[in-house]
């Protein structure tokens, strides 16, 4: 599930089959702003072990909406079998990376301090 890390920034700690499509919807919907306001999000992939067409088609339409409501998505700590994935699919020029979500959280906040570069 979806954690506030700050007003800005929210972390979902991801794991396997069913609860990463699941998982995966709640964030688009949230994405939406019907709730309230959208945060940029890190998604932490450490606990996933593949990944299917189906998700990287929910991750892709995350990344849509998001970057319609001026947010970014970070996807982090992916394993090599999971990263593998998304360089076969040319997805490593399309998403942004990080090694672990210290990484990816400094970088949205540094961004954010430079005035929001993607």
């Amino acid at each position: 599930m979806a954690t506030d890390w700050s007003d800005d920034i929210a972390i979902a700690e991801l794991t396997d089959e069913p609860a990463l499509s699941d998982e995966l919807n709640l964030l688009l919907e949230r994405a939406k702003g019907e709730d309230g306001p959208v945060p940029h999000v890190v998604v932490n992939l450490g606990a996933v072990t593949y990944v299917n067409s189906s998700n990287i088609a929910q991750l892709l339409r995350l990344r849509q909406v998001l970057g319609k409501q001026g947010r970014r998505l970070r996807i982090c700590s992916a394993s090599d079998e999971v990263w593998s994935v998304f360089i076969v699919a040319g997805l490593d020029k399309i998403f942004h990376f990080a090694p672990d979500p210290m990484t990816a959280l400094a970088g949205l906040q540094l961004e954010d301090a430079e005035g929001g570069a993607a």
